[in-house]
């Protein structure tokens, strides 16, 4: 039997939209839960919620908590109705109780495993076809050594430095390219791997079709880059000298050198929904997999923020149904099958896979963590609002 929030809480519901009305339970869920360590809002959601990306619509505020998102292991959070709809607030405060906002937010309990997507936030790096173009490139190494490593002095061509300013180096391994269908359908967007660099770093992700096409006109949209190195520049001049400070693979001539991106990443995930799914939405490319990927996966998305594409947006992944033969109707060897072969081909309706939340977006390519799903999640696979049935 499910217990009252008291009533403190019921004037302090954080955001209730139209879709709280629409929230359905888990079956069998419990009246209480006490937070551990490793959990995330959206596996505790999980365990209340049918669809755990909308634990914003119905979670309470707690009083003493400035946030109200942020819970920690040893809270138990109950669920109660409040003018009739579902609602989870913090029953009691049974672990760390913060004093500093830097303790609350080093010990709260984030909306998604950081660790799945750390280096995603911090290491790939898009850059247009004129920058690359344009990008200071290692041309030697120290000592004539065919490799660079921590601590020695590399040649960089065409970069603007003084002493003491600091670079980081980077690695090109894919890029991604726009098909604008001569046909009138809407430009689609690939992702092609940098195959013809040996060594490549282990964030090995896989790509769609060849860019080689008849389809349409091909325009190529930008070069993902892998940063795994620190520099330092010694010595102004073209070519510069620079001193490797850090780095996590050898340096090689070729490599590329680029000021340090400053721009802040959000660790503070909400999801939502959408307002609208762009029609050729799909999944283009994933990582550590040779066919398909599942849950905590990262995955490339051929939409980014020029589409609307945001932070915290949550998605349903479905997978398009194959085309079967009606051997019933058109028996193998039939005069019907020999002669109506394109009424015998059954297509099969599209199987919903998971549900996928952006957590870094560029221009035209976003990056989204496979949250949950019932089968593996393969190329080419169509997202929708989270809802879609």
């Amino acid at each position: 039997m499910l217990k009252k929030l008291p009533a403190i809480c019921a004037g302090l519901l954080l955001t209730v939209t139209a879709y709280a009305a629409s929230v359905q339970l888990a079956k069998d869920h419990p009246d209480t839960y006490t937070v551990r360590k490793g959990d995330t809002l959206w596996s505790i959601a999980a365990k209340f919620l049918q669809k755990p990306w909308q634990w914003p619509e119905v979670w309470q505020a707690n009083p003493q908590v400035r946030n109200p998102h942020l819970i920690y292991p040893g809270d138990v959070l109950s669920l109660a109705y409040l003018n009739g709809r579902p609602g989870l607030g913090i029953a009691s405060r049974g672990g760390i109780e913060p004093h500093t906002r830097a303790e609350q937010l080093e010990n709260a309990v984030k909306p998604l495993p950081l660790s799945a997507i750390e280096d995603f936030l911090k290491k790939p790096r898009l850059v247009s076809e004129d920058e690359f173009k344009r990008a200071p490139h290692v041309v030697g190494i120290e000592d004539h050594h065919i490799n660079g490593a921590t601590g020695q002095l590399i040649y960089v061509r065409n970069l603007d430095a003084q002493p003491g300013q600091h670079f980081v180096l980077l690695r090109p391994i894919g890029r991604y390219y726009e098909i604008t269908g001569k046909d009138g359908r809407p430009s689609e967007v690939y992702r092609q791997d940098m195959q013809d660099r040996d060594d490549r770093p282990s964030m090995l992700w896989h790509h769609g079709p060849d860019h080689f096409t008849l389809r349409g006109n091909v325009k190529f949209l930008g070069y993902e880059m892998l940063q795994y190195g620190d520099v330092e520049a010694t010595h102004a001049g073209n070519p510069a000298s620079v001193l490797v400070t850090s780095t996590d693979y050898e340096v090689r001539p070729g490599d590329y050198v680029l000021p340090p991106d400053n721009n802040q990443f959000d660790f503070q995930y909400v999801p939502h929904a959408p307002q609208q799914v762009p029609a050729t939405m799909r999944v283009i490319a994933f990582t550590d997999a040779l066919n398909a990927v599942g849950r905590l996966q990262v995955v490339a998305l051929s939409n980014g923020a020029a589409d609307g594409i945001e932070n915290g947006q949550t998605f349903s992944i479905f997978h398009a149904g194959d085309v079967v033969t009606d051997r019933t109707d058109y028996p193998e060897g039939s005069f019907k099958a020999f002669f109506k072969r394109d009424e015998a081909k059954v297509q099969l309706p599209e199987e919903y896979i998971g549900h996928v939340m952006i957590f870094r977006t560029f221009d035209r390519v976003s990056y989204g963590l496979i949250m949950d799903g019932i089968r593996p999640v393969h190329l080419g696979d169509k997202l929708y609002e989270p809802d879609h049935t």
